[in-house]
Order: structure tokens, then C-alpha cells, then sequence
């Protein structure tokens, strides 16, 4: 774990932005933005639950990000076993017959993708929605990087800055590469048909949303159409949460986080 994993007391903005509820906005595109990466789209495919249950992996990710966060030093470390056991078999060998890559869960530059996609979604979302310029914030990039160093990931694979960062993520959205499983993956993820009838209700316009902050070269990866529709959708969900961020009590903004905490110990104590 990174010598900053530790600092859960509000001090940072980390652990003051991350569990705004409003960023869960731009979880639709961190998870699009994994599957359009070659070898973290075949990994999901081949050994995830994702086509049954295509929210577990969001529920995880936020326990993990959660926990990370504004988590305590158990809840840190329950995410951190349980994501490192689940990635422990998780690996293949290229297949030239169906033009799969190589890959392992436990690759630190996959590590360092499944960050970055983290970070970038939460900025896009967080520089709409909330009132401070989050963009350009060096320390809450910094700080981004125990996603990924709480893991293998070594911390010098994090880009030392915004700068380099934003190199990285343009260089990677160039070899991004969407299989007909990816593309099938990504349709199910936002039809969830064993998901409870309260969050199919709301998947729709969250298709609408991903769709409209997806990076071009994911959007077009994966055949989506940037149509007017799906803009005032977006647009108008955008205003809302810009308004709810700004106007509600932080204890209904932070209950998404609270009850996934809650979620943490319950996976402590089974």
C-alpha cells in the first residue's frame, strides 16, 4: 500500500471529491473505457461474471475507490485482498486463431489503465458538476494514483504529472480496439436484466450519459452514435447533478459511499 493510503481524514481532496455521488456519473465510462483495452476487455470476458452480473464489477470498483478514500485502514484492506485474490488467476496466453492478446491481471501497466480510467472519468464528471476547477488539480491526481499502487502497481508508473498523464491517456485511447464480446459486454452492462427493476429503470439514460463523455476513439470503438437525443439527456442529467452537488446535505451526496462501506465490513465478517 502507498505511504498515503492512510490519510482518510478528510484533509485531502480525495477523500472530499471521491465520494461525491454526483461522480458516479462517469462510472459508465471508466468501465467502457477497461473493455475498449484489448487485454482488460478479453480478461473480463474470459474470467468475470461480467455477462451475468455486469454491476459487480461497479459495486467492487467503488468499494475499492471508497475504501481507498475515506475508508479505514481494514476497510482498505479488505478491498485490497479481495481484488488482489480475484486477479490472482486471472491471466491467458495469446490465441492467434481468435486474435486475443496475452494478458494478467496482475500486469502493473493493465493496473496503471484501470487507474487511469478512474482518474480521467472522475475529472470529466467532477470539473461539470462541481464548483472547484478539479481539472487542473495536481494534488487530487497524485493522490489518484493509490488505485493502482495499493496493488502492484509500482508508483513510478504513474505519470510524475497532469501533463504526462494526459500524454499516457492519449497514446492508450490510440490502440483501443472493441471485440464483438466487448462490444456485447458493454450492451449488457447497461441492460443488466438481474439487476432489481429500480436500477434498470435509470440504465437507459445512463447509456446516454456514457455515451455523450466517452473519449471519441471509445465512443467510435464501440459504434456509438453522438446524436442530439443523447446529448440534451446528457446536458439535462449534467444541470441536475450540478445542482444536487451544490445544493444538497453532504450526507445524502455521500450516501452511495456510506452504504458501499457498509457493504466493506459485511465483506469483512462473511
Amino acid at each position: 500500500m502507498g505511504p498515503n493510503a492512510g490519510k482518510t481524514d478528510g484533509t485531502t481532496t480525495f477523500s472530499r471529491v471521491a465520494p461525491e455521488a454526483g461522480l458516479l456519473l462517469g462510472a459508465g465510462r471508466a468501465i467502457l473505457m477497461q473493455l475498449a483495452h484489448p487485454q482488460i476487455g478479453t480478461a473480463i470476458a474470459q474470467h468475470s461474471d461480467f455477462a451475468s452480473n455486469p454491476l459487480s464489477r461497479l459495486i467492487h470498483t467503488l468499494g475499492y475507490i471508497y475504501a481507498l478514500s475515506n475508508g479505514t485502514a481494514q476497510q482498505q484492506r479488505t478491498m485490497i485482498d479481495y481484488v488482489n485474490k480475484a486477479h490472482q488467476d486471472v491471466r491467458g496466453t495469446r490465441n492467434e486463431t481468435a486474435g486475443t492478446p496475452a494478458y494478467s491481471a496482475l500486469d502493473p501497466r493493465l493496473q496503471l489503465w484501470v487507474a487511469a480510467t478512474l482518474f480521467d472519468s472522475a475529472r470529466v464528471i467532477a470539473e461539470q458538476i462541481l464548483s472547484d476547477d478539479l481539472a487542473l488539480d495536481e494534488g487530487l491526481y497524485q493522490h489518484y494514483s493509490l488505485l493502482g499502487d495499493a496493488l502492484q502497481m509500482p508508483v513510478d508508473y504513474w505519470p510524475a504529472t497532469l501533463h504526462d498523464f494526459d500524454l499516457y491517456l492519449e497514446k492508450t485511447l490510440a490502440k483501443v480496439r472493441v471485440t464483438d464480446q466487448t462490444r456485447q459486454l458493454a450492451e449488457e452492462l447497461f441492460t443488466a436484466p438481474e439487476a432489481p427493476w429500480w436500477i434498470r429503470a435509470g440504465l437507459p439514460l445512463m447509456r446516454d450519459v456514457t455515451i455523450a463523455q466517452l473519449p471519441a476513439a471509445v465512443r467510435e470503438a464501440f459504434g456509438f452514435e453522438l446524436g442530439e437525443k443523447v446529448l440534451r439527456r446528457n446536458n439535462r442529467t449534467i444541470a441536475v447533478a450540478r445542482f444536487a452537488t451544490r445544493w444538497l446535505p453532504r450526507a445524502i451526496r455521500h450516501l452511495p459511499m456510506k452504504l458501499m462501506l457498509r457493504h466493506v465490513d459485511r465483506m469483512n465478517h462473511s
